[in-house]
């Protein structure tokens, strides 16, 4: 297995357990993987040590484009991405999806689906409200903190 694979292999199991960083250490080689928090908008980053580990660094990425619709609606609570990557409206093709617009929502409700990484994350609406506004359309790439919907409380 080459170290690319690896560190892919790692960063499947960081996002899997939600560890926010690991260490490992062989010899006087060392490896650093951390994941951004909730706050931060870092991407993941690999620091090795040594000159011949993989770097394996996500790109920098642009911010996203401003929503022209998010911005009107100061009112409405946020949903954003908590990651970069693939936005899912459904669990599968051809599927009902997770919410649509005037659905009551609470906290453990799963609002959507990202893919990051092949790994596919269910994303909760950690808060209750209704949803006013989906700001994203199925398959679309988000940005981290990008608005995905608008939600009223009640």
């Amino acid at each position: 297995m080459d170290e690319i694979e690896r560190i892919r292999q790692l960063v499947e199991m960081m996002v899997a357990n939600d560890l926010m960083e690991v260490t490992i250490r062989h010899g006087e080689e060392e490896l650093v993987l951390r994941r951004p928090g909730p706050a931060s908008g870092a991407p993941v980053a690999v620091q090795p040590a040594m000159m011949h580990a993989v770097p394996m660094t996500a790109p920098a990425a642009s911010p996203a484009p401003p929503v022209a619709a998010a911005a009107h609606d100061d009112a409405l609570i946020r949903i954003t991405s908590p990651m970069v990557g693939k936005f899912y409206a459904s669990s599968s093709p051809g599927a009902a999806a997770f919410v649509k617009v005037g659905q009551e929502i609470h906290p453990d409700t799963v609002v959507c689906i990202i893919e990051a990484m092949k790994v596919f994350n269910e994303i909760k609406a950690e808060t209750h409200g209704v949803i006013e506004k989906i700001y994203v359309a199925n398959e679309q790439a988000v940005e981290y903190g990008q608005p995905l919907f608008g939600v009223r409380r009640p």
